[in-house]
This record gives structure tokens, sequence and C-alpha cells, in this order.
């Protein structure tokens, strides 16, 4: 059998292209259509939805400045070996290696790179416990995970190419990587890896920022994932993430008093909880002085903006009525109106309609992402199923719904819009839709 090129593609790699797949994997290729090394052309590319991570060595230049250039390479090596299998054995491949970082992608369920990450703690452990044997210090590392959609192809000139991935998510992958020193967190996902799990409840995770990215109209969401913590900290972390994620909630709409005390309490349980002190220290810095640093934004923007359309007319048009809703019912659960619940419900049939829409859209015009579409359309019912829920019970603060609200609705929406929706448009606009 062969393919086009006229490459036998049941063939074993030969020697030559077994060499090549050590310096651009294989999976990368089949990801591209291409069987072999010599099919690749530049500028060859394909658009994909996957789940990036990055991951970095703290405190690698102070380390490096310690010993001789020779140690520092087998030092790397050791440790890039003893990684890049647990992402292989979650079904991602290493894009590249960043001096001491790892660029890692998993084509197949944002799954994958979360338990990658995990995986790759773990992994730590053990390899510091041979650095400690053999009389060296430990390292830590920190692990950024997103997912979204992004092109990946080759660039560069005739002479010399290499494979890459470009685009928004590659970013913010990073930039969560970046984060995680910040809060002295070893895992952080954002909020569309967390919308893409299987079962965000398999792991634990808490919220832990809000993250404004340039360029982008909406803060992100950013999560902490904690199974790879030691023993002491991981289990203090679980019974303290109701406490910590509620005095999150209270800093980022403006209410530092009403945090400060809940992380305290959470601090007398684990005290070795730094992102419960940097939020401490927020909040002491905020009463004392007046200042709100770092929180998001105190008051939710809720107007529809010319920079959501998608360039569709019908679908501007729901989502511009669908963010006036959403506002009608903040007005509302703010004034504990007694016709919350019925506003509610009345959004949820309106959505429910305005995703048909889509995705009949998408179906009639056989758009390639679609099933990552409707995916994310899901995961929004099960976020309305759990406010209703909150809202129903009666038992939360009126503050905390509101930032629910922000959290569910609001971020997820204008996210989607600016984001997936736009991407649909584009689409929908080339094939004559308006």
């Amino acid at each position: 059998m062969s393919s086009e090129s006229g490459h036998d593609i049941s063939a074993p790699m030969t020697a030559t292209e077994a060499a090549y797949d050590r310096f651009v994997p294989h999976r990368f290729l089949e990801l591209l259509g291409r069987e072999s090394i010599v099919d690749v052309k530049l500028g060859d590319h394909v658009e994909k939805e996957i789940t990036l991570l990055f991951s970095d060595i703290r405190d690698f230049t102070t380390l490096s400045e310690s010993i001789l250039p020779a140690e520092n390479f087998r030092f790397i090596n050791s440790y890039l070996s003893t990684m890049e299998p647990v992402v292989a054995r979650n079904r991602g491949v290493v894009d590249k290696y960043i001096g001491d970082g790892i660029m890692a992608l998993f084509p197949g369920c944002a799954d994958d790179g979360v338990r990658a990450g995990i995986d790759m703690l773990r992994r730590l452990t053990n390899y510091n416990e041979g650095r400690s044997r053999a009389g060296y210090v430990p390292i830590r590392i920190g692990i950024g995970v997103n997912t979204g959609l992004v092109m990946m192809g080759t660039v560069g000139g005739h002479n010399r190419m290499d494979s890459t991935v470009i685009g928004d998510a590659v970013n913010l992958a990073s930039r969560l990587e970046g984060l995680t020193k910040n809060y002295g967190a070893s895992l952080l996902i954002s909020e569309h890896t967390m919308h893409a799990l299987e079962d965000p409840g398999a792991y634990c995770i808490r919220f832990v920022d809000r993250l404004r990215v340039k360029g982008r109209y909406q803060s992100q969401s950013v999560y902490e994932v904690f199974d790879a913590d030691p023993e002491p900290l991981w289990a203090a972390k679980l019974d303290t993430r109701p406490q910590f994620e509620e005095a999150l909630a209270y800093f980022h709409i403006g209410h530092p008093e009403k945090a400060q005390p809940l992380l305290e309490a959470c601090l007398r349980t684990a005290p070795d909880d730094r992102a419960a002190r940097v939020y401490l220290d927020r909040c002491i810095d905020a009463v004392n002085g007046g200042y709100l640093e770092h929180a998001g934004e105190a008051a939710m923007e809720m107007g529809w903006r010319e920079e959501y359309g998608v360039g569709v007319g019908e679908i501007d048009a729901q989502h511009r009525d669908m963010l006036g809703r959403i506002a009608e019912l903040v007005k509302q659960v703010g004034n504990s109106a007694e016709t919350v619940v019925q506003t509610l419900e009345d959004l949820e049939r309106f959505i429910s309609d305005h995703f048909e829409t889509e995705e009949n859209l998408m179906r009639r015009y056989a758009y390639p992402f679609m099933a990552e579409h409707k995916r994310q359309h899901l995961t929004f019912f099960k976020y309305m199923e759990q406010l209703k829920a909150e809202i129903l019970a009666a038992q939360s603060d009126r503050l905390l719904l509101l930032f629910r609200i922000r959290l569910l609705l609001l971020d997820w929406q204008i996210n989607h819009t600016t984001k997936s929706d736009r991407h649909l448009g584009h689409f929908l606009q080339r094939a004559g839709v308006s």
C-alpha cells in the first residue's frame, strides 16, 4: 500500500527516518497528514484543538551556575529523559525542549494533558529521591496547561525549517506555567481546560486567580490542580478548599475584609499553603491601605461590545440578547427578587434555542470543529444546573452568587463568544453566511 508520494506506509521506518523521528516526532507528522519526514514541505499546516503543556525547572539559572557546563548537560538530559516517557504514556508528544523546559501536545483530550502534569510531578518526587541519595539538591518544576484551537505546521526557510504550534492557546499555556511561581503551585490549568475535562470532580482542583490576558476582553479564570502535592499539604488544601474559594470570591469582587478571616482560618489548617498566604497579604494591604491590588474586575461588565461580534447577524443578535438576560439575572440576584428562578429558567430556554441555531448552522455547512463546539455547549448547561441549584438552595451570600454567575455564565459566554464562536463566524462568512 502506497501513499500519494509513493511511500509504502505499511513498511517500517528506515534508519534515517527513525533518526529524524527523534527530532520531529512521527506523531506530529501524522497530525499534519504526512507519513514521512520526506513528505513535509515548508508551510504545511493544519488547525487542531489540542491541549498544551508547558513545564519549567524553578531557579534553573541559579542551579546551573553552581555546576560545570558538562555537568549541566548531563543534568538536563537526565531530567528530560525522565519526563519524556511520562508525556508519551499519556498520549502526548513533546513538541520541543526549550532549555530545561518542555512543550508537549495532547491531541486526544484535555484529561491527557492534566494527567500528564500530575504524573510528571509524581515522577519528579522519585527523581528527587535519587538526586538526594547522590548528594544533589532536589528540584522543583512548574506546569501550565491550556486547551484550544491552534495552527500546527512548519516554519522557517527552505534550507532550515522547524515544526511549531501557533495561537493564543499556546501563549496562555506558557503564561500559566510562569504564574505557578506566584502561588507556589506546581500545576495550573486554564478555564478552557477545566471546561474540557470529562469529569473535573475526578481531580483535586480549586479556583486560584483571574488572569487578565493582553488583547482579551474578559479575565481568564485559573485553577490549581493539587493531586500531586505532598500528603499533608494535599489533605489540608482539600479540607480548606471551600473556605479558600469563598475567600477568593470575596477578594475578587472587592471585599478583602470578608476574605481575610477566611484565609487566616485556611492557614491555621494549611500553614504551607503559599497561595493562601499570598492572598492574605493582599487582603491586609488592601484593608490597611485601601487599595485592592491584583483583583479581577471589581464590577461585572455585562454590556454588549462591538468587539464581541462574530460577523454573523443572527448569532450576534442572540449573543447581545443573552448578555442582556444575564445582566437581568445579576440584578435580580443582587436584589433577592422573587422572580429570579423564573428569569434563570427563561435564560436557560433562550440559550438552548441559541445553541440549536449555532449547531444547525454548523451541521448545514459542515463545520469541522462541531464536536468540540457542542461539547462546550454541554459544559455550559452543566454550569446552568449548578447555578440553579445554588440559587434554589438560597444558602449562599448574594455576593458569592454574583461571583458564581460571573465565573459560570458571564466569563464562559464572553470567552466562548470571542474564541470559539468567532472561529465559527469566520468559517460561516467564508461559506457565504452573513
